[in-house]
Formats: structure tokens, C-alpha cells, sequence
């Protein structure tokens, strides 16, 4: 059974940062594509970034470019979100999610697998 371990959430003041973790573990983890959504109270899961084993893709959503960075170590099977200059727009539940397919894509329900979800609160 794979598992995806998401991590590194917490509250910070409006400007700070923030590194989220995502381990992969279990039989035959072969994820090529792995990303980060997250859900505010009340709203739907949305996609913020991902990252492709093929090609060293990566993409992000248009309100987090040039804020959150999206990496990952192959070896480990790990993907981290660094996240900078955050705003209190930014609080929600992390997601990470993992897709074997190398093809990235924004949807959720073309994630195969989960993380329990890391809550980040950014104060005004």
C-alpha cells in the first residue's frame, strides 16, 4: 500500500514562510508526478503546484508563481513546497498527491494518491 506523509504546515505571520514535506512510501511507489493542493474552509480542493519526474517539469497556479517553489529529491520520494511571502489568502489545508502518469495536470480527481492534508494559517 503506498502513503503519501505531508508535513511542515503551522501558523505564520503575513510575509513569512513556510517549507511543506511530502514522503512517499509503501510497495512500488512509482509516482512521476507528484503536487500540492489545498482547501479552505468551505471551498473546493484546488491545485497549487506540481512537479514531473520527466523532463524536470513543473506548474504552478497563477496566484502562487514566483511565491511557492515546488522540489523534490527522487531518491527519497520526497516533494517539498517552499512557500514565501504569504498572505492570510494562503490559509488552508495542504494536500500532497501523487500521479503515476508524468503528465502533469490541475485536476484533483486525476491524482491517484494522498496525503492526510497539513494546515497552514497565515495571520494578518
Amino acid at each position: 500500500q503506498v502513503q503519501l506523509a505531508d508535513s511542515g504546515g503551522g501558523l505564520v505571520q503575513a510575509g513569512g514562510s513556510l517549507r511543506l514535506s511530502c514522503a512517499a512510501s509503501g510497495r512500488a511507489v512509482s509516482f512521476t508526478t507528484m503536487g500540492w493542493f489545498r482547501q479552505a474552509p468551505g471551498k473546493e480542493r484546488d491545485f497549487v503546484a506540481a512537479s514531473s519526474w520527466i523532463g524536470d517539469e513543473t506548474y504552478y497556479e497563477d496566484s502562487v508563481k514566483g511565491r511557492f517553489t515546488i522540489s523534490r529529491v527522487n531518491a527519497k520520494n520526497t516533494v517539498y513546497l517552499q512557500m514565501n511571502s504569504l498572505t492570510p489568502e494562503d490559509t488552508a489545508v495542504y494536500y500532497c498527491a501523487g500521479r503515476k502518469s508524468p503528465t502533469i495536470v490541475t485536476v484533483k480527481n486525476e491524482f491517484e494518491y494522498w496525503g492526510q492534508g497539513t494546515q497552514v494559517t497565515v495571520s494578518s
